[in-house]
């Protein structure tokens, strides 16, 4: 990822880790942080457990990537840094973003979980911020690992020492749940057993959310943020779908993904090729420049459910939904909401997330259903 990036790369038991240890080095106590509400709520929380105040961007309707132009100068100026989301690998204005964050001397941090291949101007994602997030459980599949990319090497040991004093000790029982997962999985989906691949999960500890959003628990959580900002206090929050999310990686988890990230490129290439037939189709707006090898393509369709429903009974699980936007799930009470949300709320309510491998088998069952795509809003938000 050093040869990849150009830069010195940190690695970590997950994304998560990696950000809170980016936010904790690079942002003042009490400072404010510009996010997508489009996003993971873990990745919320791990704000919050930093002693950072999230800040919601708008965002563009077509792809759910920041608004740059609707975001107000008095937004701008109370900030303390900019985390990107580059959602489903579709990149965020990062060179704007990285001159906005100059003016300003702020930090510009990049959340890349979705974006390991993705590039925005010829150059990667994850080389425009100060620092970078990755996730080794998306495009490779090792389903653990991440790593944090540094612009300044110089700070590679103060990161690692912040990283290990994180550390939980590697422990016998994670590393044959994490070696037996692959198993499982494919057991239950090779049946076509939608339902018990999920509950396997879930016994696993690997699957806790009954709905898209985990339970916010205001009570619970307003009292965790009281006490001195630290990850434990959200502990039972960020732990969420990766109870290993701090775990110091045994050899097992090493070798795979040593194993897994030999065949990326490969990878790449088949995402880049659903992602370019997904483009196509006519849930799709058109994408400016050559197809990236997106994670998740966000097809836009007029009644989700129905198509999620139709999608379940061919075996296809649809996850990475990130509805209702963070600020409309949270309250002003844990956030700022964004100054324009109507575009943001139409993208999360219409985004279908699918998977570019799966891509000629989803075409097929959303032309049998008849799906409708979703129109546009007519006016821009700008609150």
């Amino acid at each position: 990822m050093r040869r990849r990036l150009g830069r010195e790369s940190l690695y970590m038991p997950s994304c998560r880790l990696g950000l809170y240890v980016a936010l904790r080095h690079w942002c003042p106590p009490g400072g404010r942080v510009l996010m997508s509400p489009v996003n993971d709520d873990v990745i919320f929380f791990v704000v919050l457990a930093a002693g950072l105040r999230p800040v919601q961007a708008p965002l563009k309707a077509e792809d759910g990537s920041i608004d740059l132009a609707a975001v107000p100068d008095a937004v701008w100026r109370g900030l303390s840094a900019v985390l990107t989301t580059n959602l489903y690998g579709n990149p965020d204005p990062a060179p704007e973003l990285r001159a906005r964050c100059d003016q300003l001397g702020i930090p510009l941090l990049e959340d890349a979980a979705h974006a390991i291949g993705s590039e925005v101007d010829g150059r990667p994602v994850g080389s425009f911020g100060d620092a970078s997030v990755f996730s080794l459980s998306k495009h490779t599949g090792a389903k653990t690992g991440g790593f944090l990319a540094i612009a300044d090497p110089a700070l590679r040991p103060a990161l690692e020492r912040a990283r290990d004093e994180l550390l939980s000790p590697t422990r016998l029982a994670s590393e044959l749940v994490y070696g037996l997962r692959p198993y499982a999985e494919a057991g239950v989906r090779g049946l076509r057993l939608v339902g018990a691949a999920r509950a396997t999960l879930r016994l696993l500890g690997l699957e806790e959310r009954n709905e898209i959003r985990m339970p916010l628990r205001p009570g619970e959580l307003k009292q965790a943020l009281s006490a001195e900002p630290a990850l434990a206090g959200l502990h039972s929050w960020i732990r969420v779908d990766m109870h290993d999310y701090r775990l110091r990686p045994g050899g097992l988890r090493l070798r795979r993904t040593k194993r897994l990230l030999t065949r990326l490129d490969t990878r790449l290439a088949a995402h880049t090729a659903g992602t370019r037939l997904l483009s196509a189709s006519r849930w799709a707006l058109p994408r400016p420049g050559p197809a990236q090898p997106l994670f998740r393509v966000p097809l836009l369709v007029e009644d989700r459910e129905a198509a999620i429903a139709a999608l379940a009974r061919h075996g296809i699980t649809v996850g990475y939904l990130y509805d209702p936007p963070l600020d409309a799930y949270a309250g002003e009470l844990f956030t700022d909401p964004s100054p324009a949300p109507g575009a943001a709320s139409w993208f999360a309510r219409h985004a279908l997330p699918v998977d570019p491998l799966r891509a000629e088998l989803v075409l097929s069952i959303l032309t049998e259903l008849g799906a409708r795509p979703a129109a546009l809003p007519r006016e821009p938000d700008r609150g």
